[in-house]
C-alpha cells in the first residue's frame, strides 16, 4: 500500500511541477509590463445651458370628388287657356333603356318616352294663352371636386440648465 501512495504522490507532484514551470515565464512577463496611470477627469465648467430647437412641417393635400345623379326624369307643365288634346293625364310613359357608365360603374336610367308627352290645344283662341313645359332627363347631373391643403408646423424647444 505504501508503494501505491508514493506512485500517486509522485504522479500528482510531477504534473503540478510541469504546470508551474510552463506558467512561470508568463507570470514574469506580466510583472515586467509597465503600470497604467489614470488621472481623474474633472470638468472645467461650473454651470451650463443646453438648448434644442426642433421644427417639423407636414403638408396634407386631399381631394374629394362627388358625383350627383338624377336617377329618373321630371316632367312638368303649366299654362293658362290650354288643355291636353286627349285625356286628362299629362304624365309621359317611362322607359328604362338608357345606360351610362361612369368610373367603371354601369347605371340604368328611367327616361320618358317623348312620343307620349301630351299635346296641347288652346281653349279660347280669342283669349291670351301661355304654356310652359319642362323635361329633365336622368343621368349625371354634376361633378363637384374640392381640393384642400392643410399645412401643419410644429415647433418645440427644450432647455436644460445644469451646474456643478
Amino acid at each position: 500500500m505504501k508503494n501505491v501512495f508514493y506512485y500517486f504522490r509522485n504522479s500528482y507532484t510531477d504534473s503540478f511541477i510541469s504546470t508551474v514551470l510552463y506558467l512561470l515565464p508568463l507570470c514574469c512577463i506580466s510583472l515586467i509590463a509597465p503600470k497604467s496611470i489614470a488621472a481623474p477627469l474633472v470638468p472645467q465648467f461650473r454651470s451650463g445651458e443646453m438648448r434644442v430647437n426642433s421644427t417639423s412641417t407636414s403638408v396634407l393635400t386631399e381631394t374629394v370628388t362627388s358625383h350627383s345623379f338624377n336617377t329618373g326624369y321630371t316632367y312638368s307643365s303649366s299654362g293658362m287657356n290650354v288643355k291636353p288634346t286627349t285625356g286628362t293625364l299629362i304624365n309621359p310613359s317611362a322607359t328604362s333603356t338608357t345606360t351610362q357608365t361612369t368610373n367603371g360603374v354601369n347605371y340604368n336610367w328611367t327616361s320618358p318616352q317623348l312620343e307620349t308627352i301630351p299635346q296641347w290645344e288652346i281653349v279660347n283662341e280669342a283669349a291670351p294663352f301661355s304654356l310652359i313645359e319642362h323635361v329633365t332627363s336622368p343621368g349625371l347631373e354634376n361633378i363637384t371636386t374640392v381640393t384642400r391643403t392643410v399645412e401643419t408646423t410644429q415647433v418645440s424647444e427644450s432647455v436644460s440648465i445644469f451646474g456643478q
